[in-house]
């Protein structure tokens, strides 16, 4: 009861600090995504509760395969807001393909488990093996090399990296056209119960501080709609207080988007969402640490980050 008084606190402080726009004009922001799983469900829940629609915003969501290509959309000025993929977001920004900010840091961790085909017990047993990731550069290639080097695998000798996406893998797994991936947390059971695989990690027990999903925009956005950028961060961290309270909410969320047993998959991501998604020093320069190697093209920038 304490902690959620002081989270109260917290979000009534942020809240207040905020300035307000005219609730009548709706404010069309086109937000990317990747992956089907931690920021969409969240999303469908800011979206189900009303959270946009009494700030002025048209959220519309729109998914893709990777960060990757999402980094490439908001090159091109297709989105307005990249959500879910800090890694690769990051990655274009060092590299200096994207005059980009990142705005929000609102999951720390890594909400995924490595799954490998059920002969395969340690992993060590990964060696020659093929692994899938949604594509080269993107934050399942970034996170899977980390992963792979903390096992003291070489990722480029010891095992077989192939671009898979996103939507083929499970199904990929099941057929043993692969041997390993990164799943989603919510995916878990459903893969287990398939009987082909086994978890080797779930990466949300691991110890590392890590800005995994959060959003970044473009630089000039935050110029030319300041008052739009300030209305999305007051949604999402209302957003974080329902999804990590309402718990029958959540749950019927999760349920529209199919997920077999969501409470397993809801518990693990209502723990990992941050009360406060401000940035983070630590896991802003743990990214940066991992997508380092992927990026030899210039002399490696310092990253600032900012809070709107």
């Amino acid at each position: 009861m304490k902690r959620n008084t002081g989270f109260s606190l917290v979000l009534f402080l942020w809240l207040l600090a905020l300035p307000f726009e005219n609730a009548g004009a709706q404010t069309v922001v086109r937000i990317g995504y990747s992956g089907g799983g931690t920021a969409k469900n969240l999303h469908k829940t800011i979206e189900k509760a009303g959270l946009w629609k009494k700030r002025g915003i048209d959220a519309r969501l729109i998914y893709f395969t990777s960060g990757a290509t999402m980094a490439q959309a908001m090159v091109g000025g297709d989105i307005d807001i990249a959500d879910s993929d800090v890694p690769a977001m990051l990655n274009a920004v060092t590299a200096g393909v994207l005059d980009g900010k990142l705005i929000t840091v609102y999951v720390n961790r890594f909400p995924f488990a490595f799954v490998a085909r059920a002969e395969i017990k340690s992993p060590e047993e990964l060696r020659g093996k093929r692994l899938a990731i949604s594509r080269f550069g993107s934050s399942s290639d970034v996170t899977t090399r980390m992963l792979l080097k903390y096992w003291n695998l070489d990722p480029d000798k010891d095992v077989r990296i192939l671009q898979v996406a996103g939507p083929t893998r499970l199904p990929a797994m099941m057929s043993g056209q692969i041997d390993g991936t990164l799943v989603g947390t919510y995916d878990v059971p459903q893969i287990l119960e398939s009987g082909c695989c086994r978890v080797l990690v779930d990466m949300l027990e691991l110890p590392l501080e890590y800005a995994r999903f959060g959003q970044v925009v473009p630089t000039q956005l935050l110029k030319t709609r300041r008052e739009v950028l300030l209305k999305f961060v007051e949604g999402l961290v209302e957003g974080i207080y329902v999804f990590k309270t309402n718990r029958e909410l959540a749950l019927s969320v999760l349920k529209q988007e199919g997920i077999k047993s969501p409470q397993y998959g809801y518990e693990r991501v209502a723990a990992s969402l941050r009360e406060r998604p401000v940035p983070e020093p630590k896991g802003v320069q743990a990214v940066l640490d991992s997508v380092k190697s992927r990026n030899r093209r210039s002399p490696w920038p310092k990253m600032r980050w900012i809070q709107v």
